[in-house]
């Protein structure tokens, strides 16, 4: 595991744990990746993991697994994975200090 990856903000770490209780299959935490995607160019991607991957690095912190996409990992690095519930949006939000930048819509970001 690589120190400081990435790391979960109380509420995200209570919603891994909600989420993995209403799995339909037994699961052993999230997956976190990155695709190419929206108008900045990539976007986040969580689902579920029903075991470690080869080349994953796995992060445990406050009582979840999170497992990152080799991929994901020089665009996560250093991040802050949340969890937020408000009027305007429901789902998982990610400080990252490697952002460049986000689209409008806030549903993608360039580095």
């Amino acid at each position: 595991m690589m120190a400081n990856l990435i790391s979960l903000t109380d509420k995200a770490a209570e919603r891994v744990k909600e989420l993995m209780d209403k799995s339909d299959k037994p699961v052993v935490g999230l997956r976190v990746g990155v695709s190419t995607r929206g108008c900045s160019g990539m976007s986040y991607v969580v689902e579920y993991a029903e075991e470690q991957r080869k080349l994953e690095d796995v992060v445990e912190d406050k009582g979840v697994k999170i497992f990152i996409e080799p991929t994901a990992v020089m665009f996560l690095f250093g991040s802050t994975m949340d969890y937020v519930e408000d009027k305007f949006q429901k789902g998982f939000v990610f400080s990252n200090p490697n952002e460049k930048g986000r689209c409008g819509c806030g549903e993608s970001f360039h580095v």
